[in-house]
C-alpha cells in the first residue's frame, strides 16, 4: 500500500473534478455524495497505510514515492514526491477522517443552496491541497499544498460572495497569509542556498550531522514561523481567522479544526531538527508568540455573543497552545493537541451550525436558549465538546492540555501560569455560550431586548445526515485521549510511533520538577477547570452577580479596528505615493529615455532621404575629412 499513497490526494483531486464536470447534472444531494465518497475513500486508503507502516519496524517507516521530475534545472533538482511516515500518515488520518464527516454534514446542511455542487468542489479541491501539503517529500511540494489551501479558503470563506462581509473577510484571510507566504519562501531560498536541495531529508540530515551552521538554522527557523504564524493564525497575523466565520459553517470546522490552521504546527514539527540546533531564543519566541496568543484570545472570547465567534477565538486561543508546546520542545503534544483539538473543535463548529440551522440562521447567543430541549442530539453532543476543550478528565482535550502545561512549566514556570490562566479562561468562556445557548429561558422570540426582533422562530433538530458526524465526534472527544496517557511509558502510543520523526529534538524534562510533580499538576488543571466552570455557572446560570464584559474585550482589544484605520489611513496614503512615484517618476525616467532615443532617432532618420546623390556626397565628405586627419596627424607627429 505504501506505492499507492499518491491515491490519497487523487482521490479528492478526482472528485472535485467529477462535479466540475457533472456537479450540474448530478445536482443536490448526489454531487455532495460523490465529494464525500471521494474523501471517504481517501481515508480508507490512509487507514490501510497505517496498519501496513504498524507492521514495520520504527527505523523502516519513512517511503519516498517519486512519481516525477519536477525541476530539473542546473543544481536545481526538485521531485515531485510524496513522504509516507508517521507525522504525515497521523496528518492524514485526522484530515481525512475529519473531512469526511464535515462533508456528510454539508449535505444537510447546504440542502437546497443554488451552488451546492460548486461548495463541494471547492471542499475536495481543499482536502487535496491539505494532503499534498502534508504528504509533500519536499518544501516545495508541501508550499504547493500551502498555497493551495490559501486559495481554497479564500474561495470558501467568501462562498456567500454577495455579502459584504463575506467578500472582505475572503480577501482579508488572501492577503494576510500572504505575508506568511513570504517567510516560507525566503525560507526554501536559504535552505536551498545552503543545502542545495529543498527535500526534508537532506535539510534535516544536513542540521543532524552538523553541515548546516546555526546562525542559518536560526534564520530558517524564524522565516517558516513567520509563514506558520500566518497560516496558524499566531498574533500579529491572527485577524483573518475570526473574520473566516463568514464562510458556511462546514468550511469553519474544515479550515478551523483539522485542516489550515494546523498547518504551521505541522510545518515546525516536520522542520523539528532545523529548530533543534537553532539559537537557544528560537523556541523561547515560539513559545512565547504562543502563550501570548492563547492569553489574548481568550481574553476576547469571553465577550463574543456570536456562537461561531466565540469558536473561532478559541482556535486562536488552542493553537497558542500548540505553539507553546512547539516551543517548550514538546512536539509530540503539539501533534496530540492537535489532533483532539481537531476532534472536539470540529464537534463544536458543526453543533454550532446545527444550532444555527434550527435557528433559521440565527447566530446571537443572546438569541437563543433552553436549546437543549428542542435540539437534544445537538445540545448532547455540543456539552461533550464543551467538557473536552474546558480540560474536565476524562475527555480528550484535559490530556493534551495537560501534557503541554508540563513540558511549559519545565521551560518556564511563567509560561505555565500564562498557560493555566488561559486554561481557566477557556473552561469559563465555553461554560458561558453552553449556557447561553442551551440553558436557562427561551428567548428565541424575545422582541423585546435590543438585538432587534427577527420574527418568530421555532427551533427543531437537524437532519439525521448532519447528526451522524456529531455523534462520531463526540466519541472520538471522549476516546481521543487514549493515544497518550500520562500513567506509564507503555501508554505513550502516539509518542512511540512518532519517536523516528522527533525523538532527537524532543525536549527531555525527566529530571525537573514538573516531571517528578505532574500528578499534582493534573490535579491542579483539573481544579482549574472546575473553577472556571462555577465561575460561569455562578454568573449566567443562576445570574447571583451581574457579570461585566468589558466593549473592549467585545472588539477584540480593537486590534483589527486599528489595523484597518491604519491601512485605509496612512497606508492608503503611502500606497497612494508609492504609485504616484511609480507611475511619475520611475515610469517618467523609462519613458523620458524612449522619447528622448525616439527624438534623436528622428532627427537622424531625416539624413536618410533616398537619393544617391546625397549618400556620395556624404561618402566624399567623410573621405576629406579621413584624409584631413591622417594629414594633420602627420603633421602634429
Amino acid at each position: 500500500m505504501l506505492s499507492l499513497i499518491w491515491l490519497i490526494p487523487l482521490l479528492p483531486l478526482a472528485g472535485a473534478v467529477l462535479n466540475l464536470v457533472l456537479g450540474r447534472k448530478f445536482g443536490d444531494p448526489r454531487s455532495g455524495w460523490v465529494a464525500t465518497l471521494a474523501t471517504g475513500s481517501a481515508f480508507l486508503l490512509t487507514v490501510l497505510v497505517y496498519f501496513e507502516m504498524l507492521g514495520l519496524e520504527a527505523e523502516e517507516r519513512s517511503h519516498v514515492e517519486v512519481l516525477f521530475s519536477w525541476l530539473p534545472v542546473g543544481s536545481l533538482q526538485v521531485d515531485f514526491a510524496l513522504l509516507a511516515d508517521p507525522l504525515s500518515i497521523v496528518m492524514a488520518l485526522f484530515v481525512t477522517g475529519i473531512s469526511t464527516l464535515i462533508h456528510l454534514y454539508a449535505i444537510g446542511y447546504m440542502n437546497g443552496d443554488a451552488k451546492f455542487s460548486k461548495f463541494f468542489l471547492y471542499l475536495n479541491l481543499f482536502v487535496f491541497s491539505m494532503l499534498m501539503l502534508v504528504l509533500g517529500e519536499n518544501l516545495l511540494v508541501t508550499f504547493l499544498g500551502w498555497e493551495g489551501v490559501g486559495a481554497c479558503s479564500y474561495f470558501l470563506i467568501s462562498f456567500w460572495h454577495t455579502r459584504d462581509s463575506a467578500a472582505v473577510a475572503g480577501k482579508k484571510a488572501f492577503v494576510t497569509n500572504r505575508i506568511g507566504d513570504f517567510g516560507v519562501m525566503t525560507a526554501m531560498f536559504l535552505a536551498f542556498s545552503s543545502v542545495g536541495s529543498l527535500s526534508y531529508g537532506a535539510i534535516n540530515e544536513a542540521a543532524h550531522s552538523g553541515e548546516l551552521a546555526s546562525v542559518t538554522a536560526t534564520a530558517i527557523a524564524m522565516l517558516l514561523f513567520v509563514g506558520a504564524c500566518g497560516k496558524s493564525a499566531q498574533l500579529p497575523l491572527y485577524l483573518w481567522l475570526p473574520d473566516a466565520m463568514e464562510g458556511p459553517t462546514p468550511v469553519s470546522a474544515l479550515i478551523h479544526a483539522a485542516t489550515m490552521v494546523t498547518s504551521g504546527v505541522f510545518l515546525m514539527t516536520r522542520m523539528n531538527p532545523v529548530l533543534h540546533i537553532s539559537f537557544d531564543w528560537v523556541p523561547t519566541v515560539i513559545a512565547v508568540v504562543g502563550a501570548a496568543t492563547a492569553l489574548y484570545a481568550a481574553t476576547i472570547a469571553v465577550a463574543q455573543n456570536d456562537i461561531k465567534k466565540v469558536l473561532a477565538y478559541s482556535t486562536v486561543s488552542q493553537l497558542g497552545f500548540m505553539f507553546l508546546a512547539i516551543g517548550s520542545g514538546a512536539y509530540v503534544a503539539a501533534i496530540f493537541h492537535m489532533v483532539t483539538h481537531a476532534f472536539f473543535k470540529a464537534l463544536l463548529f458543526l453543533g454550532s451550525g446545527s444550532v444555527i440551522h434550527g435557528m433559521h440562521h440565527q447566530q446571537d447567543m443572546r438569541r437563543m436558549g433552553a436549546l437543549r430541549k428542542v435540539m437534544p442530539i445537538t445540545g448532547f453532543t455540543f456539552i461533550i465538546g464543551w467538557l473536552a476543550i474546558a480540560g474536565v478528565p476524562p475527555f480528550a482535550g484535559f490530556w493534551s492540555k495537560d501534557e503541554i502545561l508540563l513540558y511549559a512549566f519545565a521551560k518556564s514556570p511563567a509560561l505555565y501560569v500564562v498557560g493555566i490562566v488561559t486554561a481557566l479562561l477557556t473552561a469559563y468562556y465555553m461554560t458561558r455560550q453552553v449556557i447561553m445557548v442551551f440553558y436557562g429561558e427561551a428567548r428565541w422570540n424575545d422582541h423585546s431586548d435590543e438585538h432587534g426582533a427577527h420574527g418568530d422562530i421555532t427551533p427543531h433538530e437537524s437532519p439525521r445526515v448532519m447528526l451522524i458526524p456529531l455523534l462520531v465526534l463526540s466519541v472520538l472527544s471522549i476516546l481521543g485521549g487514549a493515544m497518550q496517557l500520562p500513567f506509564s511509558k507503555k501508554l505513550h502510543f502516539l509518542e512511540h510511533w512518532l519517536a523516528p520523526v522527533v525523538e532527537e529534538s524532543e525536549a527531555y524534562i525527566g529530571k525537573t520538577w514538573a516531571y517528578q510533580n505532574k500528578y499534582l499538576l493534573l490535579l491542579l488543571a483539573v481544579v482549574v477547570a472546575v473553577t472556571g466552570i462555577l465561575i460561569a455557572i455562578a454568573g449566567y446560570g443562576k445570574a447571583k452577580f451581574k457579570v461585566v464584559e468589558p466593549k473592549i474585550l467585545e472588539q477584540a482589544w480593537n486590534y483589527d479596528a486599528t489595523v484597518s484605520r491604519v491601512v485605509a489611513g496612512p497606508g492608503a496614503t503611502t500606497f497612494n505615493l508609492i504609485t504616484w512615484i511609480d507611475a511619475n517618476i520611475v515610469d517618467g525616467i523609462v519613458n523620458g529615455v524612449g522619447e528622448s532615443i525616439r527624438g534623436i532617432a528622428g532627427s537622424v532618420r531625416r539624413v536618410q532621404s533616398g537619393f544617391v546623390r546625397t549618400y556620395a556626397l556624404l561618402i566624399s565628405l567623410g573621405a576629406v575629412l579621413i584624409l584631413a586627419w591622417f594629414l594633420l596627424r602627420g603633421v602634429l607627429l
